[in-house]
């Protein structure tokens, strides 16, 4: 799985279409949360799939994160992840939820 910051600069309509050919996962993380620091940890030991990861700084871009959730419709929470695939989102999860067999569960070999 590929890792990059997800920043203002950052199309969401571009993550969008690139979701039709590789999952897109987006991970709202707060850096001062050891519970987030944990979920991002577990993402990173996740098998090697056909998905990017776009990791959102809950801190340094709240508004963003608004963003995210009103487009999407989802409530926001911390830490969080959303998936999605041919343009929209088909699934979520927070906390203790986060892990590599969420993310396989809409991987398809």
């Amino acid at each position: 799985m590929r890792f990059s910051d997800l920043t203002p600069n950052n199309n969401l309509e571009e993550i969008e279409r690139q979701s039709r050919a590789s999952l897109q996962l987006i991970f709202k993380h707060s850096t001062r949360c050891i519970i987030s620091s944990m979920a991002l940890k577990r993402l990173k030991s996740c098998p090697e799939i056909n998905a990017d990861c776009w990791v959102l700084d809950l801190l340094s871009f709240r508004e963003l994160s608004n963003a995210i959730a009103n487009r999407y419709n989802i409530q926001h929470q911390s830490p969080q992840i959303i998936v999605l695939k041919d343009g929209v989102v088909i699934g979520n999860a927070s906390h203790e939820r986060i892990d590599a067999d969420f993310i396989l569960t809409f991987y398809e070999k």
